[in-house]
């Protein structure tokens, strides 16, 4: 994120201090618009984070089935005992896991694609 701070010019700022503004008022008028793309990969990848975290919980969990996360215990449901009895169940709960995901992808999606194609070359 630094790295991405350190490309909005300063110039921006100094001529908004010129004008009158306050450093609030250049940080929510200039800052914050122009870091939308890497503050919504941040606000994705932070939530994506926890909801795909399985190995370091199936490590730590082990046979504590009381105590499972989502990932762990979803994929509890695809053992070979299991299969048949939990199938519909599991798909059920992958979709339910993927729907708040997809949504904020898709709210976002916008700002992340201005993101990652904005310091490339056009023409």
């Amino acid at each position: 994120m630094k790295g991405f701070f350190d490309t909005i010019p300063a110039a921006l700022d100094e001529s908004a201090y010129l004008d009158g503004c306050t450093k609030w008022q250049t940080f929510t008028k200039i800052t914050l618009p122009l870091s939308r793309p890497v503050l919504t990969y941040t606000v994705l990848t932070a939530f994506i984070g926890p909801w795909v975290d399985f190995i370091v919980a199936s490590v730590i969990m082990k046979d504590n089935y009381n105590n499972y996360t989502i990932a762990v215990g979803l994929f509890q449901m695809l053992s070979r005992e299991n299969v048949n009895q939990w199938y519909t169940a599991f798909t059920a709960g992958a979709v339910l896991v993927s729907i708040p995901i997809a949504t904020l992808f898709i709210l976002m999606q916008n700002n992340y694609v201005e993101g990652v194609t904005g310091g490339s070359v056009k023409g």
